[in-house]
């Protein structure tokens, strides 16, 4: 709780010194409440139209828009390294909500995001997250996990794994799962080390939903090649994956 209380309060802090306390105050309400609207449009034009790619579409321009609510200035290097190779399986750290809604609204091409199970518990939550081909992970059980999103992946969709599983309370990385190096094997694709820098500054874990004006960069690493690879090299994979990420992991 004391952790919690902290981080809201040096968020709001941050707004205050920089002269955007109002933003700061309504931010959980505009975050919450885009999110809630986006969400109800994008399955209600999904159920009329049965476009799952328009829903996506709209969900990510949606994003876009509440990144410019929020005060987020996002930025992408690295582009170039994606150019050609596709489709492919972006490996990100995680710092914040904020990367999930930065990687939707900014990273190029049509994007499914893998994320726990529990979340299809609540039927609503459930239905958004098919709308938008979300991939459930059960992390009671890996193997299974690792088979669904071998069946669910599409041909041309870029999958997007998170290796820590979770944010990070302190900034610094947690130990890597393996789902995102079996997954990435397993269909041959390329993974690709991605970089969120700024979120945890903007949006702690703990903050209650409360977002800071600021910067963000996503840093897009060179993919990383799976062809000829087996589940036996996974361990290396995450290596070669975690060290690209430490090049440029600050830790807020």
């Amino acid at each position: 709780m004391a952790e919690m209380v902290e981080a809201h309060t040096g968020a709001a802090a941050l707004g205050m010194a920089d002269g955007s306390g109002l933003r700061v105050a309504l931010s959980p309400y505009l975050f919450r409440g885009t999110m809630v609207g986006m969400a109800a449009a994008a399955v209600a034009i999904h159920r009329t139209t049965g476009s799952q790619a328009l829903a996506w579409g709209f969900a990510k321009a949606r994003a876009r828009d509440l990144c410019d609510l929020l005060g987020l200035d996002i930025t992408l290097t690295g582009l170039e390294n994606i150019q050609h190779g596709g489709p492919f399986v972006f490996a990100p750290n995680h710092q914040s909500h904020l990367d999930i809604l930065a990687l939707l609204g900014f990273l190029p091409g049509h994007t499914r995001f893998a994320t726990k199970s529990s979340l299809w518990k609540h039927s609503v939550i459930g239905a958004v997250l098919d709308t938008l081909g979300m991939i459930p992970i059960d992390r009671d059980q890996p193997e299974l996990a690792i088979e669904h999103l071998n069946q669910q992946a599409g041909s041309d969709e870029a999958l997007v794994i998170f290796p820590e599983g979770t944010r990070s309370r302190d900034g610094r990385l947690a130990p890597f799962k393996k789902g995102a190096f079996v997954v990435a094997i397993a269909l041959q694709r390329p993974i690709v080390p991605v970089i969120c820098r700024g979120t945890r500054r903007l949006m702690p874990k703990g903050s209650r939903m409360v977002v800071v004006p600021g910067p963000i960069e996503i840093v897009i690493e060179a993919p990383i090649p799976t062809i000829g690879l087996t589940y036996d090299d996974r361990a290396a994979l995450s290596t070669q994956v975690r060290a690209a990420i430490e090049r440029h992991h600050t830790g807020f």
